[in-house]
């Protein structure tokens, strides 16, 4: 799909048809979403530029994703979709820049778009001119991504308190669900390494933007641009600490797996202890010789039960008093 907000109306979008090419001309931003091969190549006749592929879009090296050609920013950024739940989409978007247009091919449709068309739709622009419009989505962007890190972050304090808090032996209503933790940790893990990423290559389109495009650049977007760059470190920053938190917290995770898993093999050995001795009573008893004693005596039996269950008991009672149970 194919939408444009036109110059003159930056509150209101036009679903490009086969009736309504020539808004392209008009059109300062050109939004591709999930783009079709005839609308690629609609764009690239009407507006004279090579729309970069979706293979070409996922290509990893720098040069492919941030370049100039003829007069042109192409810069590709990684970006979120679907924060929240549980299918969490990260791929690839493009921002081309022209003197007069600006340009963005995706095939996700992350928060951050839904907030930036919001927020034409309500209030439009300060500036209608392509730098301009970045900025402005950088800058919605970049609050987006701080919203991911701080649900990332009250995720992981809730874990932590699933993880860290006194249970009271026996209470299984209580017990934690390690498998299950575990593999929540990770995804929020996950999440925070696909907002890291996001940062960085936001960083860097804002780098190459100032370094190659100075000129169109005035002291007040100077200023939101270096604003956009603080914040955009401070967020790595705190990206850093929440991938340690992560860390820290499967380390634990893991302990508190092998502490339970002690605690169980603590459990069959020191009942195997206990057992042993009647055990050991029963087999002498059960031999059957002639000349065994016991075997005429009345309260034979009784005397072999009575064994059992004081060897059975002395080491229980030794065991609870060194608090081994």
């Amino acid at each position: 799909m194919i939408t444009v907000y036109l110059n003159h109306n930056m509150n209101k979008f036009e679903v490009i048809t086969p009736d309504n090419q020539a808004l392209l001309h008009q059109a300062t931003w050109i939004d591709l979403l999930s783009p079709t091969k005839e609308e690629e190549q609609l764009v690239e006749n009407v507006i004279g530029l090579n729309v970069p592929t979706s293979e070409e879009m996922r290509e990893i090296e720098l040069s492919s994703r941030i370049y100039k050609d003829d007069g042109n920013l192409f810069m590709t950024a990684t970006m979120i979709a679907q924060a929240t739940s549980i299918e969490q989409k990260s791929d690839a978007v493009t921002f081309i820049m022209t003197d007069k247009q600006l340009i963005t091919i995706r095939y996700i449709d992350p928060q951050s778009f839904k907030k930036f068309i919001a927020i034409l739709q309500k209030n439009g622009l300060l500036s209608h001119d392509p730098m301009g419009l970045m900025i402005e989505f950088l800058e919605v962007a970049i609050d987006r991504l701080a919203d991911i890190l701080e649900i990332v972050g009250h995720t992981l304090d809730k874990y932590s308190q699933q993880v860290f808090r006194p249970s009271s032996p026996g209470n299984s209503d209580e017990r934690v669900d390690y498998q299950s933790l575990m593999q929540q940790l990770g995804s929020s893990g996950d999440l925070n390494t696909k907002a890291r990423e996001s940062l960085m290559n936001f960083n860097r389109l804002i780098t190459f933007m100032v370094q190659t495009a100075a000129s169109k650049i005035d002291p007040e977007m100077q200023v939101r641009f270096m604003t956009a760059s603080k914040d955009i470190a401070s967020l790595s920053d705190h990206a850093t600490f929440l991938s340690s938190k992560v860390n820290f917290l499967l380390d634990a995770t893991l302990g508190m797996v092998n502490i339970e898993q002690n605690n169980i093999i603590k459990i069959f050995s020191v009942a195997a202890v206990i057992f042993l001795p009647p055990t050991l009573i029963a087999s002498i008893y059960g031999m059957n010789f002639k000349a065994m004693p016991e075997l005429s005596w009345h309260f034979g039996y009784l005397m072999a039960i009575s064994f059992m269950l004081l060897s059975a008991w002395l080491p229980f009672r030794y065991f609870k008093r060194r608090k081994w149970l």
